[in-house]
């Protein structure tokens, strides 16, 4: 097993701390707004991390935060708290607020068939630990108070900026903006906030230094810490969290503990549009039920997703998406073909199909090339193999792919819809017909809220049950 450690910036073996075991803890969503699918590429890519490294023999503890204590704007301790505007915006509860978007994107990662982590822990739950892990820094050296406010100085350590590779002279000759003056070097950040910097927050607590809240950085520090330990394999992230974010987390971890703190930083690259990353700040993304209620599958996303290497920008285009639904729709009307001539998968593989599910791995193992291993797949479904075969080899590869493939019905076993779906099908052609194309819209919509996708094929348009 082979990663890309941006630490190193090298590919490099894996070697875990534990013989056979891998904790790995990964990022989660800021739950104050849906996610958008250039967040949640990175969830598959992840994902995809947590199905090879099982597939490698590993047994995985994986854990994801949920900071549904909103985090401000502004990485660097700018800007208003994103919890507090989304509550203002809507007029909900701030907790009405973290419940609603937390469920959303659970709802997101169960239709991209994403191994839920095995522990998931919500920022609002562990504010004792951040308080005990701000004291530890502060009976270190590490912090100053100022203006009401607890602050991680970086000149308290020696390596600040390593995983970035930050110049700090450079920062500091170039007469950065500091956007507050109680901060001794700009590059400093809270550890705590108190009432005296936002007033009237709606979420706060009891600590030694007033009432008030974390800073972001020390979430993801004490709750890795308390469920993996003070030393750990993997830690995962899109590659934005690189200059601040996972920069402050070493910084804070490594003070309070002394030592290394994570062995491989995994970070996946960013999903691009036509105005560049996408991002919620710009006021445009694309969620998961946007391109659903465009008529695709969430599947048809994961797919398009499996075709960019984690570590390549992606560019994404309706286009782009158009090929990748085609391809996985041809990829399941293969399996249902193969289902239809074989009853079951062969319990043991002969050479030909084996070869081709020894490349897949070694595929996925190596940095998870995913464009490289669906490339096997598809190349072995060529081959002149047994049905059973191909099939045994098809499950074993979607261990990993995740576009279950093991659900797909075997050709010609059940008709596609009843007899309301072929009368709500003969409707949206006259509709069609007489260039009624709202009307048709909503048919279409109607039957996708019922499981079936329309296709318009040249001999007329046809049902596909929703995979």
């Amino acid at each position: 097993m082979k990663l890309y450690n941006t630490m190193s910036r090298s590919i490099e073996e894996f070697v875990p701390i534990e013989n056979g075991k891998v904790s790995m803890y990964c990022c989660g969503p800021t739950v104050y707004n849906y996610a958008h699918i250039g967040n949640l590429r990175t969830y598959i890519f992840e994902d995809l991390l947590h199905r090879t490294l099982q597939r490698a023999g590993y047994s995985v503890t994986h854990v994801m935060n949920i900071t549904d204590v909103g985090h401000l704007t502004g990485d660097g301790d700018d800007g208003e708290d994103k919890m507090e505007k989304s509550a203002r915006e809507t007029g909900r509860s701030v907790w009405d607020i973290a419940k609603f978007y937390t469920d959303a994107f659970f709802s997101d990662e169960k239709d991209l068939n994403i191994i839920r982590p095995g522990i998931v822990c919500r920022a609002t739950d562990h504010i004792q630990d951040m308080i005990a892990l701000i004291k530890r820094l502060e009976e270190g050296g590490h912090t100053y108070t100022s203006g009401g406010n607890v602050y991680f100085s970086i000149d308290s350590i020696d390596d600040y900026g390593k995983l970035a590779r930050l110049n700090l002279d450079d920062l500091k000759s170039g007469a950065r903006i500091v956007v507050d003056s109680n901060k001794k070097n700009p590059k400093d950040f809270v550890l705590w906030f108190t009432n005296s910097k936002f007033k009237d927050q709606a979420m706060m607590w009891d600590s030694p230094w007033g009432r008030g809240y974390p800073g972001w950085h020390i979430e993801c520090s004490a709750m890795s810490m308390k469920y993996l330990g003070e030393h750990f394999d993997i830690h995962c992230g899109g590659i934005d969290a690189i200059p601040v974010h996972h920069t402050n987390e070493i910084a804070q971890s490594e003070a309070a503990t002394g030592h290394t703190w994570v062995n491989y930083w995994c970070h996946g690259e960013f999903l691009l549009n036509d105005s560049g990353k996408m991002s919620k700040s710009s006021g445009e993304f694309l969620t998961l039920s946007v391109l659903k209620d465009k008529g695709y599958d969430a599947l048809d996303y994961r797919y398009f997703c499996l075709t960019g290497h984690y570590r390549s920008q992606l560019k994404f285009s309706y286009e782009a998406l158009d090929h990748a639904r085609s391809a996985r729709r041809s990829l399941v009307d293969k399996v249902s073909e193969l289902k239809r001539e074989a009853a079951a998968p062969s319990a043991a593989p002969g050479e030909k199909a084996k070869g081709y599910m020894d490349a897949f791995d070694s595929a996925m193992e190596n940095d998870l090339s995913s464009p490289q291993a669906l490339s096997q797949l598809w190349l072995m479904l060529k081959e002149d193999i047994p049905a059973a075969d191909k099939l045994a080899a098809i499950y074993h590869m979607d261990t990993i792919l995740g576009l279950r493939l093991d659900e797909v019905e075997a050709a010609g076993s059940e008709r596609i819809g009843g007899e309301d779906e072929e009368r709500l099908l003969e409707e949206r052609t006259a509709a069609k017909k007489a260039k009624d194309y709202k009307r048709a819209d909503e048919i279409r919509a109607e039957l996708l809220e019922r499981g079936f996708i329309v296709r318009d094929t040249p001999a007329g348009p046809i049902l596909e049950r929703r995979v």
